[in-house]
């Protein structure tokens, strides 16, 4: 086991390098620790705090050593800021993923981990993970915050119902969604001081399967003031919660205006699915839907 350990190292170490100008950098969460070939600097291996200026700094230090290509793994989202730097600087990064890093055998312990993928990319053991251009990114960004914005919404909901438990009301066990137009019609007029359950139960829209005697019947309990006040306190939260998910959809509708239809049918997509990627753009009430089908034609 030992005698293949060192061929495998021995190995390693003696490969061809490929990429001569290729640095590796280390990225924490305050600083960065990057490597440039040995020939490149009296010092190549140096630390960055990860403010702005210092890594703009970092990027001057690779422009002067005539760094070309670096790589770096994509954990958490500390590489985001440096990654931007590079590229309006025009290095290309080559974000890897660590555990395909680890599997590379040979390392030495006394390399540092920005050593170790400096000579990884030189030698071409690496390879990078897809990261689409930057108008893809703004959209996905923002779906990654509006689901964010879906699940907290979806908590409260769950405070709306414990409210109700609590006063024994059965409103959102006789309707299917309190949160809609019946579910905050009544909801508004109990906050507001109604209690009349046939009052409330007037409210019913049209569409409601259960009956106006059955939505009576749920609406009958303890109103106790301390429930009354986590219901409003519940209700108010999901309300500004979606209207932060509004936002989202009209800043996703936007981005999307932005982007340039395919020219070319057989690259990116029928004539029919053009047209149905432009109607994705126009109708925002069904956005959901539709920007799944677009982002997948692009």
């Amino acid at each position: 086991m030992a005698q293949r350990k060192r061929r495998s190292a021995k190995t390693t170490q003696s490969m061809p390098v490929l990429n001569p100008d290729a640095a590796g950098i280390d990225v924490g969460a305050t600083e960065v620790f990057a490597a440039v070939p040995q020939d490149r600097s009296e010092q190549p291996v140096r630390s960055f705090a990860t403010f702005t200026p210092d890594l703009e700094a970092l990027a001057d230090w690779f422009e002067e050593c005539h760094i070309k290509t670096v790589a770096m793994e994509s954990t958490g989202v500390y590489w985001i800021p440096l990654f931007q730097i590079l590229e309006s600087r025009g290095i290309e990064v080559c974000l890897v993923n660590a555990r395909h890093v680890k599997n590379v055998p040979g390392r030495k312990t006394d390399v540092a981990d920005c050593q170790w993928l400096q000579y990884l990319h030189a030698v071409g053991l690496l390879r990078g993970s897809f990261r689409p251009p930057q108008a893809i990114c703004a959209v996905r960004s923002i779906l990654r915050h509006r689901d964010m914005l879906v699940r907290y919404a979806g908590s409260h909901v769950q405070h709306v119902q414990k409210a109700l438990n609590q006063m024994n009301l059965h409103l959102h066990h006789v309707i299917s969604d309190i949160t809609g137009k019946t579910g905050l019609a009544i909801l508004d007029a109990i906050l507001a001081g109604e209690r009349d359950p046939a009052k409330l139960a007037e409210l019913r829209d049209h569409r409601i399967k259960a009956e106006a005697s059955v939505i009576e019947k749920a609406l009958i309990g303890d109103w106790r003031d301390e429930h009354l006040f986590t219901l409003r306190q519940a209700l108010a939260t999901w309300r500004h919660y979606q209207k932060q998910i509004d936002e989202c959809d009209l800043e996703i509708v936007q981005l999307l205006a932005s982007f340039d239809p395919p020219d070319d049918p057989s690259a990116s997509g029928s004539r029919s699915d053009q047209r149905v990627a432009s109607q994705a753009v126009a109708e925002p009430k069904s956005l959901s839907d539709h920007l799944q089908l677009v982002l997948g034609l692009i």
